[in-house]
């Protein structure tokens, strides 16, 4: 599903109007980019937290020679499902149902 798509469902799901269901969507996910670009995380509740974590430097191995390469550090973004999510995507008896006519899957 793309954010098209998400948001002709949630428009539909919630009876709201399909523009401002596009506007929060690219609100929502703007200032979560810039919340997490600047360091902080963010966590939304029975979802998932999102962060900008720091890989430190390390050896690794090149896998066609397998000879010892030097990996910088870096840093990383970071979606971390929270267990209610997860809960629900593996027990799909869990997941909240959507109403008849909304979502089809393809």
């Amino acid at each position: 599903m793309n954010r098209r798509e998400l948001v002709k469902v949630v428009a539909a799901h919630g009876d709201l109007d399909p523009k401002q269901v596009d506007a929060t969507v690219r609100s929502l996910t703007e200032v979560i980019t810039a919340v997490v670009a600047k360091g902080e995380p963010v966590t939304i509740s029975g979802f998932a937290k999102f962060a900008k974590v720091q890989r430190a430097a390390r050896t690794g191995r090149n896998p066609a020679t397998g000879e010892p390469i030097k990996i910088k550090a870096s840093k990383k973004a970071r979606i971390t499902p929270l267990k209610a999510f997860k809960e629900a995507v593996m027990t799909p008896k869990q997941a909240p149902k959507l109403a008849r006519g909304v979502w089809s899957p393809t």
